[in-house]
């Protein structure tokens, strides 16, 4: 474990997805505050990269965008939080990081908006820096247990990724934790618009370094991943109180 003054690398969280899974449940609420265990979601994962020693993130946000910031505001548990906002036109996620990258500075890492993870932030965030490779992805040996697995990792780099076409070979799945610096950003065409788009790229050309999670990841995509996240935090919060 690092030791606990250390400062992680400034985190980009991508909550402006339409949560479309999730139907009526995000028709007046964006899916990054839906409430899990009493209280938005996006709390929760805050609370999460505070005490992993996060001290900024900056929040890409699109659909309800304005209620996300008139919720959370400019701080929570310690973490400064600053906000990009999508343009008219859906950039994807890749586009998304491109408009925050004068918030983002030369290195950061990246996580999804309705995912939480339990797994050392801190080791991963100093583990890639010493790879001194321009990209990072943590992942999970899945097996095709939560989802289809879509990654070949070897000796802690992921040799190819790829969410569109799985081959038997791939044995691990992205577990939504990553790390960018700005120079990965310029090493593929403004074409690319999808963050997986990169990865797959990076990883085609040995440039994306590996990480390997062991707890599963929880999600709130869908009302069956919302549910559990639900489930599983409650059974959480119960435990610290006992």
């Amino acid at each position: 474990m690092s030791e606990p003054d250390h400062k992680l690398s400034r985190v980009c969280i991508l909550a402006g997805g339409l949560g479309t899974r999730l139907g009526d449940d995000v028709r007046e609420v964006p899916k990054p505050l839906l409430q899990v265990a009493g209280e938005p979601f996006l709390l929760h994962q805050l609370r999460l990269l505070s005490a992993a020693g996060a001290h900024e993130v900056v929040l890409c946000v699109g659909y309800m965008g304005d209620r996300i910031e008139q919720t959370l505001g400019s701080e929570q548990f310690g973490i400064r939080i600053k906000y990009s906002h999508d343009g008219p036109e859906l950039d994807g996620t890749l586009g998304a990081i491109r408009r925050a990258a004068p918030l983002l500075g030369e290195r950061f890492l990246t996580l999804y908006g309705d995912t939480y993870l339990r797994i050392d932030y801190r080791a991963f965030d100093t583990s890639w820096k010493s790879s001194g490779l321009p990209a990072a992805m943590t992942v999970l040996r899945n097996r095709g247990k939560w989802n289809s697995s879509n990654a070949v990792f070897v000796d802690g780099v992921v040799t190819r990724y790829d969410k569109h076409s799985h081959t038997p070979d791939m044995e691990w799945i992205d577990y939504g934790l990553g790390g960018l610096t700005a120079e990965a950003l310029h090493l593929v065409g403004a074409e690319y618009r999808d963050l997986a788009d990169l990865h797959h790229a990076l990883a085609a050309r040995g440039l994306l370094y590996g990480f390997e999670a062991v707890n599963r990841f929880y999600d709130i995509g869908t009302r069956e991943g919302l549910n559990e996240t639900d489930n599983f935090l409650r059974r959480e919060r119960q435990r610290e109180i006992k």
